[in-house]
């Protein structure tokens, strides 16, 4: 075996599960504006979710719908559609809690329109002429998302295993759209990336848009967590400094900036493949047991029967 070959990523085969959206709904009226108790940063840090994936994941879908013709193998193009579902329940899922902090007298909306013009303006289709400038464009794009979802599948993995979040009393419905989400970004985690390898595989534009996507995260999560610790209407001086963020991440309530910074060079290694992390086993477990994810099950075979 040549040194090349040696160096390509290696899926993990057996962390291949076919994919499906599941239809979930979820009720918030029973939702405290704070529901991780007596935690305003580590709520509104874990907020920022609903800021972002809103636009993000309209985003992804609409990226997508565009490579497609470009799809080769058809155990990909199934997965990419599969892909595709499941990132439209999950902007549809987050969108959703928006009304309800508005309600609690927390709104979104000064923050939510600047997101909204990321993605759809500035990431969105350029009038570039048919040929290499235009897909080029597609597939800078393409990139961007795999760097982003080995985040969010980074994510997933971290609030499957987050025991302290139920130790602290954390709300049931907030933690079950966290861990049905998550659990799908575990499952479907090797998509993104084996679908920019498809196309391209550039490990040059890898590295180059992954920092474009860590760089814009960290600036877009710690400017929402102030947005919303600055509109609390319950707290007087509500701030959101690193340092809340990395005490949070030793007391297991957020995810530990150290872990974030080791996922780093796992991405940049030349033999990553995300099915080397995490769990494909322990999400489809918490999929069968999510209240939401069975709740949808049940309600597809009863209208199946009917």
């Amino acid at each position: 075996m040549s040194n090349t070959q040696a160096r390509l990523p290696v899926p993990v085969e057996s962390e291949w599960t076919a994919l499906k959206a599941r239809k979930v709904s979820f009720s918030w009226e029973d939702t405290p504006l704070h529901w991780v108790p007596g935690d305003p940063f580590a709520t509104h840090t874990i907020n920022v979710l609903h800021l972002l994936l809103p636009a993000g994941e309209r985003w992804f879908v609409h990226v997508y719908r565009q490579v497609l013709p470009l799809i080769r193998d058809e155990r990909l193009r199934a997965d990419v559609i599969g892909f595709i579902g499941q990132e439209a329940m999950h902007s549809q899922a987050h969108d959703e809690v928006l009304p309800h902090l508005k309600k609690l007298g927390l709104d979104p909306t000064p923050y939510t329109a600047q997101v909204d013009w990321l993605f759809e303006k500035l990431l969105g289709d350029r009038t570039l002429p048919p040929g290499r400038a235009r897909k080029w464009w597609l597939l800078e794009r393409v990139a961007l998302i795999a760097a982003i979802e080995h985040y969010t599948a980074f994510l997933g993995d971290w609030v499957l295993n987050a025991r302290e979040l139920d130790r602290r009393g954390a709300d049931p419905t907030m933690l079950d759209l966290l861990r049905w989400h998550g659990a799908e970004e575990v499952e479907h985690r090797s998509v993104a990336f084996e679908l920019f390898q498809h196309v391209d595989g550039s490990y040059r534009r890898r590295a180059r848009t992954w920092a474009t996507a860590f760089t814009a995260l960290v600036f877009l999560w710690q400017r929402g967590a102030r947005f919303f610790m600055e509109n609390d209407p319950t707290l007087t001086d509500g701030h959101a400094t690193f340092k809340d963020f990395y005490v949070s991440g030793k007391r297991g309530v957020l995810p530990s900036p150290g872990d974030m910074l080791r996922s780093i060079p796992r991405y940049l290694s030349r033999t990553y493949h995300p099915s080397q992390e995490g769990s494909t086993e322990q999400a489809v477990a918490y999929l069968a047991s999510s209240p939401a994810a069975v709740a949808a099950s049940l309600a597809e075979k009863g209208a199946g029967v009917a």
